[in-house]
């Protein structure tokens, strides 16, 4: 039998549930953050330990066992000083990577490749056999310090990132009580020193020196509609253009789990709309579903090409180049059109392009150079620094595919 009362002490409620087992008098107190609900709860699980253990069985009801499972750590580990239940085994690290992982397996091939490149980093530092529950804070600050002797900081960005998830995962499975990840920053995604701006005139060389068509093509997606290269520009269908209403629907693999994010409308910039009826009305294209059909698989590896058509371009060479195409459209967009038309038309949110987009470029020096408060801006900086023109406020004005027409 169990005796549940509430007590104040120092001004607080709590809640006492009292009992005997093994003829010792035994108190489980839950303070004021637990209701009165969760109190009378655990009052009854504790009921039926006891009486589960009275009669000499080891394993409660499912409905107990489930509760227990779920219940907060705190809850659990008083059942346990209590002798209620047992202590419940402590994971190991391997365990909590590859049970975590087993419940990843429907996200993308890229994404668990990632993942597991993770894992093996982690590895390098920790040992598989040790419990998770030793896995400190300082311990893993200090695999972040040897992470950064080794990585670029947007690779162990993406560490902490995935262990975070991880660890998070193990709190919500009941495996530890807290993350000891919480309250510690990733670090930026973003590495400057990659970032380099591709102005048009580079854009008009990398186009003479392409091997075709479809190549001319990839470019112009890429740089001037801002898609992401190679994913959403193998994608593209024909079918997808909307030449009378001059925009195109782009499918976008990598935001399409996020609910309305699966897909945009892009306009047909005129600079793209001259590639893109190039190769529509090309021989090679007639009959065909696809927009690019000389890569047909999304893990084609198309910097190979790319750098030869820089090499006879005559260009230095550009690190990453389809995220630095994309990224310069982006920056264009912003300051023509602003924030929200860049959000739409490149497919991301205002947050990503401010952390990884935006960027001050040589002539935003020399046109800050020439204003003043007693200067008309908008005359001085017409569409070339980032705030000027920003569409704020704007209402929502996303369309459907069905509503472009394609």
């Amino acid at each position: 039998m169990t005796s549940y009362r509430e007590r104040k002490r120092g001004g607080s409620l709590s809640h006492e549930i009292r009992f005997y087992i093994d003829r010792q008098s035994r108190t489980i107190v839950l303070g004021k953050k637990y209701t009165e609900k969760t109190a009378r709860t655990v009052d009854a699980v504790v009921e039926t330990l006891l009486r589960y253990k009275a009669n000499g069985m080891a394993v409660p009801d499912k409905r107990t066992t489930v509760w227990i499972e779920k219940a907060p750590p705190e809850i659990r580990k008083k059942l346990v000083k209590a002798g209620l239940i047992e202590v419940p085994p402590s994971h190991t690290l391997k365990e909590l990577w590859d049970i975590f992982l087993k419940t990843k397996s429907k996200m993308k091939t890229a994404t668990i490749s990632s993942y597991e490149q993770v894992k093996d980093r982690f590895f390098t530092f920790f040992k598989e056999n040790e419990s998770l529950e030793k896995l400190t804070k300082e311990r893993l600050l200090s695999w972040r310090e040897s992470l950064s002797t080794e990585l670029a900081p947007a690779s162990v960005a993406t560490c902490i990132k995935q262990t975070k998830t991880c660890l998070t995962w193990a709190k919500n499975q009941g495996w530890i009580e807290k993350s000891p990840l919480d309250k510690i920053g990733r670090g930026s995604f973003r590495n400057k020193s990659n970032d380099r701006i591709i102005p048009m005139a580079e854009y008009y060389k990398l186009l003479d020196a392409c091997p075709c068509q479809d190549w001319r093509a990839i470019i112009a997606l890429a740089r001037i509609g801002g898609l992401r290269a190679p994913s959403e520009v193998i994608a593209l269908r024909w079918e997808d253009v909307n030449w009378e209403k001059n925009c195109f629907y782009v499918r976008s693999s990598k935001t399409e789990h996020h609910e309305g994010k699966e897909s945009r409308i892009v306009p047909i910039f005129p600079e793209l709309k001259k590639e893109l009826e190039a190769l529509f009305f090309s021989p090679k294209s007639e009959g065909k579903e696809f927009v690019i059909n000389r890569y047909r698989s999304p893990k084609q590896n198309l910097g190979t090409t790319f750098g030869k058509i820089v090499t006879r371009a005559g260009l230095s060479e550009i690190p990453r180049p389809f995220d630095n195409m994309r990224m310069t459209r982006s920056n264009e967009v912003y300051r023509r059109w602003g924030a929200y038309f860049e959000k739409e038309w490149i497919g991301h949110s205002n947050q990503v392009c401010q952390d990884s987009y935006l960027m001050i470029q040589d002539g935003d020096y020399e046109a800050a150079s020439a204003w003043s408060v007693s200067t008309n801006a908008k005359q001085i900086l017409p569409h070339n620094f980032p705030h000027v023109g920003a569409c704020n406020g704007l209402h929502s004005v996303a369309v459907s595919k069905e509503q472009i027409g394609v």
